[in-house]
């Protein structure tokens, strides 16, 4: 199929009125005593809602403007976030999970540049217009690929290999040939990182057969033109070490599809010369339009935005219901159960498109903002996968306790809103732990301008640890989310493994890839967050000096937007 080159993406913002309407590695687990410990170390975070007067900020023409002070009193604020949490429940998150779901049955799944993430945006948009808001839906275009391309064995021991994370298409500079070829597996000089460098090491090779050659010593494109002068259909190239990479390069001249293995895939192809198997390039790319969908509270300081996310989209060929329906869905109906309150800050509420293709929407709505709307945002929350089925309470460590962030990759105020989040652990008896603050999901572009920023996680490929499963329960040596990426993400439990969930089940509530208990806890975890920093954000603001805010972080970590974790994204 024909590649086209993406054209510089436009920006557009517009107000649906019903245009679309008409159709982490985590650390060791801490519970309460560290929480405890954290908070006589740090400000007190428990005295932010204590009473201080009205307040000492005005407003921007919105609302009654008392900006983030600090309120009338604890009392009052107490009994208004208690009736939130009552209200936001797991009955109404499912609800909107269930249509999420019914979307991916529609359409096949909810990924950006697809009719079933458009579907997603119809929905979130009606929800909120029913509830009283007036959302906008930022537009703006994207590189969109669809890759069908195939690599497997077909006979002895069958075996298909995962694109994405197994193998990759060939990306070279001069193009990427398509083509379909099946024939005997024809392994080139084993075992020298040489193989295929040179002509000579073709010497008899079977013509229409498919060659085998292991990377090193020479580029990616001489060997694969070594391969087509000597009659391959096909070529696979299969890593040396770990990893998996692109091959690039300039092969003119190339017609043959080629394809790059992991080490493992390589080395298990390897072991089974004269086998039957078949390479496939095949895949779209093109420029397409999608949607970030944004939605804010009538009331509150609009120099102060408090702004919480999650992205909408799902993987291709998933229902995404953990990844990112949970985030998606808790954090709609915390806008919704919000309607009717009055908040001291500005609440924005946002859905992202685009996340799984690389942060995608939230970067081009950093992107678009003025220096004077992006120092009005205090902070930012956000929400990426809040129900894995073999969860963890995972909360971005923004204090960086866990010492896996380079210095100055962490903006100044984080901490602070980490702080919340475990209390509020804390004050329900739930242990947690930290989640690495790498900018792996939407929150990268709000700290790569030295926004504030924390949010929650339950877990993705990781394997749970014993530890862990004394903590939560659950099933250890399996990954935090076994249907991570894959179309068994879903609410129905289709395509699940049987044995592995049934060992589940037996201590956890499961709803198809959800787990039931970690989405009502962390809806109001999230339902309380907000709410908490829509009254007040003077810990954030002492934390990060004004001073500090607009720094440019983006040096650091920048490429690392390939998903949740270190598997990368499928495009």
């Amino acid at each position: 199929m024909r590649r086209t080159r993406t054209v510089a993406a436009a920006v557009l913002t517009v107000v649906l009125a019903g245009a679309l309407a008409a159709a982490p590695v985590e650390a060791s687990p801490r519970g309460s005593d560290h929480a405890q410990q954290k908070a006589q170390q740090k400000a007190h975070p428990k005295d932010h809602g204590k009473g201080h007067g009205k307040g000492h900020g005005h407003g921007h023409g919105k609302g009654h403007g008392h900006g983030h002070g600090h309120g009338k009193g604890h009392g009052r604020g107490h009994d208004e976030l208690g009736k939130l949490t009552r209200k936001v429940t797991a009955k109404g998150v499912l609800r909107h999970l269930d249509a999420l779901q019914d979307v991916a049955d529609r359409y096949g799944d909810r990924a950006a540049g697809r009719p079933g993430y458009e579907g997603s945006v119809r929905y979130v948009e009606r929800q909120l217009r029913k509830a009283g808001y007036e959302p906008q839906v930022q537009e703006f275009t994207f590189e969109y690929v669809e890759d069908d391309s195939v690599l497997e064995r077909l006979d002895p021991a069958p075996r298909s290999f995962e694109e994405g994370v197994e193998f990759l298409r060939n990306s070279f500079d001069s193009g990427t040939p398509e083509g379909e070829a099946t024939g005997s597996l024809v392994v080139v000089d084993p075992g020298s990182a040489s193989s295929g460098c040179e002509a000579a090491d073709f010497a008899g090779f079977p013509a229409g057969q498919v060659a085998l050659v292991q990377r090193g010593t020479c580029g990616f494109a001489v060997k694969a033109l070594n391969a087509q002068a000597a009659g391959a259909s096909a070529a696979i190239v299969w890593n040396n070490q770990p990893g998996l990479v692109s091959m690039i390069g300039d092969a003119t001249g190339l017609t043959i599809p080629v394809v790059f293995a992991v080490q493992e895939a390589g080395a298990d192809l390897a072991a089974t010369p004269g086998a039957t198997v078949r390479v496939v390039v095949d895949y779209t790319a093109e420029e397409r339009t999608t949607w970030n969908v944004l939605a804010e509270t009538r009331r509150g300081d609009d120099g102060n935005v408090v702004m919480a996310g999650a992205h909408l989209d799902s993987v291709q060929d998933g229902a995404g219901i953990n990844d990112n329906g949970s985030g998606s869905a808790a954090l709609l109906e915390t806008a919704i159960q919000m309607r009717k309150v009055e908040p001291r800050n500005t609440v924005r509420f946002a859905w992202w498109g685009a996340e799984e293709e690389g942060l995608l929407g939230a970067e081009h709505y950093v992107g678009q903002l003025t220096d004077e709307q992006r120092e009005a945002i205090a902070l930012y929350l956000n929400f990426d996968m809040v129900a894995s089925p073999n969860y963890v309470f995972g909360v971005y460590d923004g204090d960086d306790s866990g010492g896996t962030a380079e210095p100055g990759f962490i903006p100044p105020g984080s901490a602070e809103i980490e702080d919340v989040f475990e209390e509020f652990y804390t004050d329900r008896g739930e242990p947690f732990q930290d989640s690495e603050f790498s900018g792996r999901s939407d929150y990268g572009p709000f700290i790569a301008v030295g926004i504030p920023a924390g949010g929650l996680f339950t877990g993705a490929e990781v394997e749970k640890t014993p530890e862990e499963a004394a903590l939560y329960g659950g099933v250890a040596g399996a990954s935090y989310d076994p249907c991570y990426h894959l179309a068994c993400d879903n609410l129905t439990g289709e395509g699940q493994d049987e044995a592995l969930y049934d060992l589940l089940r037996q201590d956890q509530h499961l709803v198809g890839n959800v787990n039931v208990h970690a989405l009502d806890v962390n809806a109001d975890a999230i339902a309380t967050a907000v709410w908490t920093f829509a009254r007040d954000t003077s810990t954030v603001e002492a934390g990060a000096p004004q001073a500090d805010r607009g720094a440019d972080r983006s040096r650091v970590r920048r490429q690392d937007h390939t998903g949740h974790g270190a598997t990368p994204r499928r495009r």
